[in-house]
């Protein structure tokens, strides 16, 4: 591991323990190859990566919860995911890193077909959480779209964003950022100049969405210079009325590694 990278790998470890957070999406890592290892703090790292130079996405879990892990999908360096099995609830974390608005639009696509064909690899009665750099915005308020987003969006949705919410409403799932009603700051993702927008979201199944308890964007740490993490709490109902005590689910946050440095 570069001590560059080994470097942003145990800063994040240390905001993870920091926040309290179990499971966290990462997107951009920049990091080449399919490995799972220790960040340090007690977390370990799932990633893929093709090429050091771009994209790169991955999972960081509490040590706790790797041997929870039945099965890891490595789809692409944009598109990967968990299989845990939690006190007999499957629960599938899905990490997804869009291409930009300037990319092509059969780069888009393939993203898309990719993330769709995951979705339909998961049984119905499981739960899916995922945490992604969707590229993209989905405004501000929900007027048509009550059923898969809440009205707490940031500014115009864009075509991007159009993808995201065309994307909810063909899976069942929820944009789970826009429920919340936070400040503005709390709900920008992205900073960069005078730029502040948000791209980065967290997707449930509808039906699960009573589950999660608060959404909210983390502000003052700095594990990447210009994305913010995206906290969401969750509790997940197991059996008839057992609630567990494993309370939390995540989402996003970019790691950038040195260029060309490899784990």
């Amino acid at each position: 591991m570069h001590n560059r990278s080994q470097g942003k790998g145990r800063e994040l470890a240390d905001v993870m323990e920091r926040r309290k957070v179990d499971i966290l999406c990462v997107q951009e890592t920049r990091w080449k190859g399919s490995k799972a290892r220790s960040i340090g703090a007690g977390f370990k790292l799932f990633y893929y990566g093709v090429d050091s130079k771009r994209n790169g996405v991955g999972v960081v879990l509490k040590e706790g919860f790797v041997r929870n892990v039945l099965e890891v999908k490595r789809v692409s360096d944009r598109v990967m995911s968990l299989k845990l099995e939690i006190e007999g609830v499957m629960l599938n974390v899905v990490s997804g890193y869009a291409p930009q608005v300037g990319c092509e639009l059969e780069e888009k696509e393939r993203f898309w077909s990719e993330l769709d064909e995951v979705m339909e690899s998961i049984p119905t009665g499981e739960r899916v959480v995922i945490g992604a750099d969707f590229n993209g915005h989905v405004g501000e308020g929900n007027t048509g779209d009550e059923e898969v987003m809440g009205k707490f969006g940031v500014k115009e949705r864009n075509l991007e964003g159009q993808m995201v919410v065309d994307f909810a409403k063909r899976m069942d799932m929820a944009v789970v950022n826009t429920y919340f009603q936070k400040r503005e700051e709390h709900r920008v993702t992205y900073k960069s100049g005078g730029r502040r927008t948000q791209v980065d979201y967290i997707l449930c199944r509808r039906g699960n969405l009573k589950e999660i308890s608060d959404c909210k964007v983390v502000v003052g740490e700095s594990v990447a210079r210009q994305h913010r993490m995206v906290v969401c709490r969750m509790t997940l109902l197991v059996c008839k009325t057992k609630r567990s005590k494993i309370e939390i689910e995540k989402k996003n946050q970019l790691v950038e590694a040195e260029k060309g440095g490899m784990l």
